[in-house]
């Protein structure tokens, strides 16, 4: 049996047209340091350091895709390496703080590998977060960051990096695709892996498909991937997918990976862009069909649902409550940011009729302690299979036409534009938005107060006969 080997080109790429590059000068740099490039890895920093007749760089974006632990951040060093040498301002951003530090390390054993030493021939700063590399006598230097939406502004950068690229958002673009402007040759590399329903970005997608379409002009793009999804034991796919495998890890390592969720193996081992319908998974002519012109007369008191958003910036609150025609009224309070504290909702519960509070989301316990030591009773705290639960019961509440409501903006805005994630492995669902701009803690706090209500039963009084 002949035996499989890696796929060590691309499956899918953009590159453009070049005569000379820096490559083989940054590859020689790097294995130097008494690590050894992959020919795959090789082939990249060819692309990556291409040059036009006039010395600028021919990619001034350049994007890659690969299935995790290939070693696609070893390109990034490689890199970086080499811009130390030249004397290039370089910002390295992640989304995660872990991630950046990590690429710190990394690059200061590197460093190390070309028997410079510390203080002698480069300088560190290793405070978490705002770590550095300046090589003395270049002046080359990079600053390791995670990003935000106010990250880079104000400094100027030759070479930016996008790691974790998947997480990369419209509003951390706004923040650093500026960075490099001024730059006489800038170069911006993106690299990551395809994004899952639950990944944060939408810039990594946007440049992709530009890239393949051939609406851009100086980008290049480079992925291995399946184009549909695919029999996770399909050996041939694994070797096609990941350039490293059977160097960097083995079969059995990939076997071992195999779980229920076919999707995510597809996304995380085998590269696959999911191709996400991007119309809301509710049209607002379906909500705004179950608005009530007048407000319904309610029964029984109200059930607060609560959201805490998954991004830690804001906390909203809806009700919920039954009508006298046996269905359920849902409205919005309120969304604030969580920095702001619980006190606006303290407030509300003193003065409201509440039968129910319902939390969703990790800081609910401070909320749940704040309302035990202002006596307003004990909250119940979702658990992932009820807000699966709750989310399926309001889906056939559409269906059925068993709410109303009274066609708030806000509400009508965060409906219309949403789309459904995946939560967990066993086919429960939620909702994200569609836009950045929109929050779907109003959607989200709304359901669950509405699923509080609908499970809640009222109690009749007690009739005694003799």
């Amino acid at each position: 049996m002949e035996e499989m080997k890696a796929r060590q080109i691309p499956t899918t790429s953009v590159i453009l047209p070049y005569k000379d590059t820096h490559g083989k000068a940054a590859i020689d740099l790097y294995n130097s340091t008494g690590r050894t490039a992959q020919e795959w890895q090789e082939l990249m920093l060819y692309d990556i350091l291409a040059v036009r007749d006039d010395g600028l760089f021919v990619h001034t974006k350049f994007g890659y895709s690969i299935p995790r632990r290939n070693g696609k951040n070893e390109i990034v060093a490689m890199r970086e390496l080499w811009a130390l040498e030249q004397g290039e301002q370089c910002l390295h951003t992640a989304h995660r703080v872990s991630t950046s530090h990590m690429a710190w390390e990394r690059m200061k054993k590197l460093v190390e590998g070309l028997g410079y030493t510390e203080p002698e021939d480069y300088k560190t700063t290793s405070t978490l977060g705002m770590e550095s590399i300046r090589l003395k006598k270049t002046g080359g230097k990079i600053d390791f960051r995670t990003r935000s939406s106010r990250g880079g502004l104000g400094e100027g950068f030759d070479l930016l990096i996008i790691d974790e690229a998947q997480e990369y958002t419209d509003d951390q673009q706004s923040a650093l695709k500026y960075v490099v402007t001024d730059s006489l040759n800038p170069q911006t590399l993106f690299c990551g892996t395809p994004p899952t329903p639950i990944s944060s970005g939408t810039v990594f997608t946007k440049l992709r498909k530009a890239a393949l379409s051939g609406e851009t002009e100086n980008t290049g793009w480079a992925e291995w991937g399946v184009e549909k999804k695919t029999d996770p034991r399909d050996k041939q796919a694994w070797y096609m997918c990941n350039p490293s495998l059977g160097t960097i890890f083995t079969e059995r390592s990939v076997a071992d990976e195999i779980g229920e969720d076919i999707d995510d193996f597809n996304i995380q081992r085998l590269g696959l862009w999911l191709k996400y319908n991007l119309k809301s998974a509710i049209s607002k002519a379906e909500w705004e069909e179950l608005k009530s012109e007048t407000m319904p007369q309610l029964k029984g008191k109200l059930f607060v649902g609560i959201k805490y958003g998954h991004d830690g910036t804001n906390v909203c609150l809806s009700v919920a409550a039954k009508t006298i025609d046996d269905l359920v009224f849902v409205e919005s309070i309120d969304c604030k940011e969580i920095r702001a504290g619980n006190a606006w909702i303290l407030e509300f519960l003193k003065k409201a009729d509440v039968a129910s509070v319902t939390i969703d989301g990790a800081q609910g316990t401070i909320l749940a302690q704040e309302m035990r030591r202002e006596h307003l009773g004990t909250p119940v705290l979702m658990t992932t299979k009820e807000v699966c639960i709750a989310n399926g019961k309001f889906e056939q509440a559409l269906y059925k036409k068993t709410i109303t409501h009274m066609n708030q903006p806000a509400l009508t805005q965060s409906i219309s534009n949403c789309e459904k994630r995946l939560i967990g492995s066993a086919g429960g669902f939620g909702y994200k938005t569609l836009k950045e701009s929109i929050e779907i803690g109003l959607m989200e706090s709304m359901i669950i107060a509405f699923w509080a209500c609908s499970e809640s039963k009222i109690k009749a009084k007690q009739r005694v006969s003799y």
